[in-house]
């Protein structure tokens, strides 16, 4: 049990700053996004996601033998209701929980 209430903390992982001093409302979130574009089916769609995730992206489509615009294509086909963006981190997410089963 804490004593006293932590009056400033600050939480560091990979592209992604937290930052707290104290009040309700006061944290900070940096985070790397990227705007990139790519082709889907000959269509050009822009996608902004961390640089943490275009790397896990990348180096799934690498094990999957697949280019980037294939893998963002199956990803895209089977969204639902969801950003495209989104669909990707909740397919990476998916990804390793499944690798984690393994």
């Amino acid at each position: 049990m804490l004593t006293a209430p932590v009056s400033h903390y600050f939480i560091a992982v990979p592209n992604l700053r937290y930052e707290n001093k104290g009040g309700c409302g006061d944290a900070l979130m940096k985070s790397s996004v990227v705007k990139r574009s790519i082709i889907i089916d000959g269509h050009k769609t822009s996608v902004s996601l961390e640089d943490a995730f275009w790397s896990h992206l990348k180096d799934i489509a690498h094990a999957e033998q697949a280019t980037l615009s294939k893998l963002v294509a199956k990803i895209d086909e089977t969204r639902q209701h969801t950003n495209l963006s989104s669909a990707i981190r909740l397919f990476i997410l998916e990804h390793f929980r499944a690798q984690g089963r393994k």
